[in-house]
């Protein structure tokens, strides 16, 4: 881990700690708790989204699909069935891995908008099914009775409590893709978003590092959507669609698609947009996230998180 970063971790960690206590004073306020869970398992899902676009220069509008996947698996396995929620998350974590496999060996072999549209039809597929298959999905009325989560004898039975939870699995999920990016597999990835052509002449075999994220992106994808099941105990398809897709893309894009940060950063500003501060707006949401997504790629295309480094470099021009 870069020295450099341990300071920002360590705030990092404060802000998460400290959070759901400041809040808590502030009556007016008290809702954001519960928007930073959404927020958390979200985040989840960009860190392994953008190591995939960011760090590896591919695409993809599938993730949606595996976040389905993984909440419907623990949700059906669990009120259908009665199986622990634990290992159904294991399950969960098992199916996609190898539903990402199946996937990724062919698609990822295509490359650009090509990709995309080879993603774009899985996600598709994948909605399809929550949609048809009433008797396990419960169709587009979704599904109920899905029980919470348990840590060992502590019932995860309030807001705070899957709060830290949450956001502990976050920190996990980050420290270690942190350090995937600075290892050799991260300087693989690097290499192969600068030019595949060369990367695979440096001896890098593309087809396997590009499998590989493709596969870790969908696991945390798969782990975020049984959190989401097990925190709301109720899902239906519409959670799941393509328009959640782009709002991935949004998230990553707007916080800055190249930094593990900006991953953290638009996922939070958009879950709030999207469960507090757009409400007013109702059916322009769309219309708004579009701007959003057209300013950022326009006037900033590194993200919020490239903007210190636009004020650093106005500051030098100025003396």
């Amino acid at each position: 881990m870069l020295k450099i970063q341990k300071l920002h971790i360590g705030i990092f960690a404060f802000f998460i700690i400290s959070f759901p206590f400041v809040i808590s004073r502030i009556p007016a306020l008290g809702n954001y708790t519960n928007i930073m869970v959404f927020a958390g398992i979200y985040t989840i899902i960009t860190i392994g989204l953008s190591l995939f676009i960011g760090y590896a220069g591919q695409i993809s509008l599938g993730h949606a699909a595996f976040f389905g996947i993984g909440a419907y698996t623990s949700g059906i396995l669990t009120a259908r069935f009665g199986i622990n929620p634990w290992m159904c998350l294991i399950i969960g974590i098992f199916i996609v891995s190898v539903i990402a496999f199946l996937v990724g060996a062919p698609s990822l072999k295509l490359k650009g908008h090509y990709l995309a549209m080879a993603t774009l039809a899985f996600g598709i597929i994948v909605y399809i099914i929550f949609n048809q298959e009433l008797e396990y999905t419960g169709g587009p009325d979704g599904m109920t009775g899905i029980p919470g989560l348990s840590l060992f004898a502590l019932k995860l039975n309030s807001v705070e409590k899957y709060y830290f939870f949450v956001w502990g699995i976050v920190f996990a999920a980050f420290l270690f893709t942190i350090n995937l990016i600075q290892s050799r597999t991260g300087r693989a990835l690097r290499a192969i978003h600068a030019s595949e052509a060369a990367a695979s002449a440096m001896g890098i075999n593309v087809p396997r590092f590009k499998l590989i994220v493709f596969i870790y992106s969908a696991i945390l994808a798969s782990l975020a959507g049984s959190l989401y099941a097990h925190y709301i105990n109720f899902i239906n398809p519409s959670s799941f669609d393509l328009f959640f897709a782009i709002k991935l893309l949004i998230m990553i894009a707007l916080g800055g698609m190249h930094s593990i940060w900006g991953a953290i950063v638009g996922a939070v500003l958009i879950t709030f947009l999207n469960y507090e501060w757009l409400h007013f707006f109702k059916e322009f949401e769309v219309i708004i996230y579009g701007a959003i997504l057209l300013l950022v790629t326009i006037f900033l295309p590194d993200g919020l998180v490239g903007i210190p480094g636009i004020i650093k470099k106005f500051v030098k021009r100025k003396l």
